[in-house]
C-alpha cells in the first residue's frame, strides 16, 4: 500500500517539473512511511511513497525491469504468482506490484483484465507513452487533472496545489488512460453467469468463496489483523482468519473501538475469545470524538455525515492498529452484497432491489472504501477488503435476489449466515446489524455534541462558498473543515451523497 503521484506532460521535452511533482508527494506522505522514490522517464515523472507489506527488502518504487518501463503503483495484486508464469516480461523482484508493470507492457492493454486486487498504478513506457489504471470497484483511489496540456495524478485530493483544484476530477474505476486512446474501460464489475440453481449450493459457494477470498488477503511478509466489531461480516473475516492462521507471520491481531460498554466492544470480545485471537481495544469518550473531528475530515475528504459519523472509529481504531500492524482485513461490502441495511427491506420489486443493490456496490468507491482507504492510510497502515473480492462479487449477482432477502426470522442476510453455521457461537452469527458509528457509541456522542460545532444562531446565515446547503448544523460544520483543508475542491469529485 502506497501513496503515487504522476505528471505526464508531452509539452516538455526535458520531462515535467520535478518540483512539482515532489510538492505533490509531500502531501501524501502519510500513505507511505517507509520509503520514497521518484524517476523522470521522458514526458512523464512517477512519485511514490512506500508502506512495506510484500518484498520488503526489494519492492522500493518506481519499478523497471531492465527493458526501460516504469511504475508506481498503490494496492495489492493478489494473483501476481500466477501472472508471472505466464508473463513474458523479466521480473526485477518479488513484489506483487511488478505484475501490475507486467500487464501494462504485455502489449495487449486488455490483459489489465486478469489483474485480481485493489489497485491504482501509472506506467511510464521508454518510447514516451504511458498509461493510467484503476481497479474495478475504486478500492484504491485515484484523482487527476489536466491543466495546460498536462495531465496529472495522484491518490488523494489534497495532492493537488489549491490553484490546480478546480480541475481536479476522480478518475474512474475500472477504466484505463492514455494519451493516445483517452479512457477506455477494460473491466465490467459483473461478468455474467447462470443463477444458482438451488439454496444449498448457494450456501456452499458463498462459504468457499469468502474463505478463498479472506486467504488471498492474508498475502504479506508482515504480521496481519482484522477490525472486529463483533458484527457478523467483521466476525466471519476474522473466523475464517482464525481457521488458517498459519498462512500469516505471528498470531492474528484483532482490533476494536468503541465508547465505554458499548455493544461493539463487548461483541468483539466475545467473537474474539471464542476464536483465540490476540485482541485490542481503542476505548475512548465524547471529548476524543470531538477534538478529532477536524482530522477524520482531512483525512476521509468528505464532509458527509453519515461517512464522519463510522470514520471517527475507524480513525481512531486505525491509530491503534497501526502500532501492532500493517495490514488489517475488514468486513465492507457485504452489506451491498447480500441486502444487509435496513433500507432494502422497503423495496418489494426483486428487479428494483437488485438495481439498487448493484448500485451500492458501484458506489461505495465514494463511500465506505473511501473512508475505509483514508482513515487507515492516514496512519501508514493497509486495509483489505475480502467481501468485494471480483469472485465474490460475481457469485452474489448470480444468486436469486429472493435468497438475499430476510429470511424466517426476518433476518438480513440470512444466506450468509446459514452458510457459516458452526463457525461462531448463534447468538452472535445471528446478531442484529448496527452501523458502525451506532455500535461504537459514536452516534450518540454526535448527537450530543452537534449544537457545540455549530451555535444556533450561527447555523442559519452561515453556507461554505462551492459546497452545496447543508442539511444540517452537523454538515455545516463538517464542510467548514474540508473547506479549511481542500479549499477549491469541486463538490462534484466527492460523489452523489456530497450534492444531494
Amino acid at each position: 500500500m502506497c501513496g503515487i503521484v504522476a505528471i505526464h506532460d508531452p509539452r516538455s521535452p526535458e520531462g515535467p517539473s520535478a518540483e512539482l511533482g515532489r510538492s505533490m508527494l509531500d502531501r501524501v506522505e502519510h500513505r507511505g512511511p517507509d520509503g520514497r522514490g521518484e524517476r523522470t522517464v521522458g514526458p512523464t515523472w512517477l512519485g511514490h511513497v512506500r508502506l512495506a507489506i510484500v518484498d520488503l527488502d526489494e519492492g522500493d518504487q518506481p519499478l523497471g525491469p531492465a527493458d526501460g518501463h516504469w511504475a508506481v503503483v498503490n494496492g495489492e495484486i493478489y494473483n501476481h504468482h500466477e501472472l508471472r508464469r505466464v508473463s513474458g516480461l523479466h521480473f526485477a523482484t518479488a513484489s506483487d506490484s511488478e505484475a501490475a508493470l507486467a500487464a501494462a507492457v504485455a502489449g495487449d492493454l486488455d490483459q489489465l483484465a486478469d489483474l485480481r486486487g485493489m489497485f491504482a498504478f501509472v506506467v511510464a513506457h521508454p518510447d514516451g507513452r504511458g498509461v493510467a489504471v484503476r481497479d474495478p470497484l475504486g478500492v484504491k483511489p485515484l484523482y487527476w487533472a489536466r491543466v495546460d496540456g498536462a495531465t496529472l495524478f495522484a491518490s488523494e485530493l489534497v495532492a493537488f496545489a489549491p490553484e490546480m483544484r478546480g480541475h481536479v476530477e476522480e478518475f474512474p474505476p475500472g477504466f484505463r488512460w492514455t494519451p493516445q486512446e483517452g479512457l477506455v474501460r477494460f473491466r465490467e464489475l459483473h461478468v455474467g453467469g447462470e443463477p444458482i440453481a438451488d439454496v444449498e449450493s448457494a450456501r456452499t459457494a458463498v462459504r468457499d468463496t469468502l474463505v478463498t477470498a479472506v486467504r488471498r488477503r492474508m498475502m504479506a511478509d508482515v504480521p496481519v489483523g482484522v477490525f472486529l466489531s463483533g458484527g457478523l461480516d467483521s466476525s466471519l473475516v476474522a473466523a475464517v482468519m482464525a481457521s488458517f492462521a498459519d498462512d500469516v507471520p505471528g498470531p492474528v491481531h484483532s482490533f476494536a473501538a468503541g465508547t465505554e460498554g458499548s455493544s461493539d466492544l463487548l461483541a468483539a470480545r466475545r467473537v474474539a475469545e471464542h476464536l483465540g485471537l490476540e485482541h485490542h481495544e481503542r476505548v475512548y469518550d465524547a471529548d476524543e470524538v470531538v477534538s478529532c473531528l477536524p482530522s477524520v475530515v482531512a483525512s476521509i475528504e468528505s464532509f458527509e455525515p453519515s461517512l464522519v459519523r463510522s470514520a471517527v472509529p475507524n480513525y481512531l481504531l486505525a491509530e491503534e492498529t497501526a502500532r501492532t500492524v500493517k495490514v488489517v482485513l475488514t468486513g465492507e461490502g457485504a452489506d451491498e452484497l447480500f441486502a444487509g441495511y435496513a433500507h432494502y427491506r422497503d423495496i418489494t420489486d426483486g428487479a428494483d432491489l437488485a438495481d439498487e443493490l448493484l448500485r451500492g456496490v458501484s458506489g461505495l468507491h465514494n463511500l465506505n472504501l473511501q473512508r475505509c482507504d483514508r482513515v487507515t492510510m492516514a496512519h501508514g497502515l493497509e486495509a483489505r477488503v475480502p467481501f468485494l473480492d471480483r469472485d465474490l462479487v460475481n457469485l452474489a449477482g448470480r444468486i436469486p435476489i429472493e435468497w438475499r432477502l430476510p429470511g424466517e426470522l426476518g433476518q438480513e442476510k440470512a444466506l450468509l449466515r446459514e452458510a457459516f453455521t458452526g463457525w461462531l457461537p448463534e447468538d452472535l452469527l445471528w446478531r442484529p446489524k448496527e452501523q458502525f458509528g451506532d455500535g461504537s457509541g459514536t452516534a450518540d456522542v454526535m448527537t450530543e455534541r452537534a449544537a457545540e460545532l455549530v451555535p444556533e444562531d450561527d447555523w442559519a446565515q452561515q453556507r461554505v462558498a462551492g459546497l452545496p446547503a447543508p442539511r444540517t448544523r452537523e454538515e455545516l460544520a463538517y464542510q467548514r473543515m474540508f473547506a479549511d483543508r481542500l479549499a477549491g475542491i469541486d463538490a462534484r469529485v466527492l460523489g452523489r451523497f456530497a450534492t444531494a
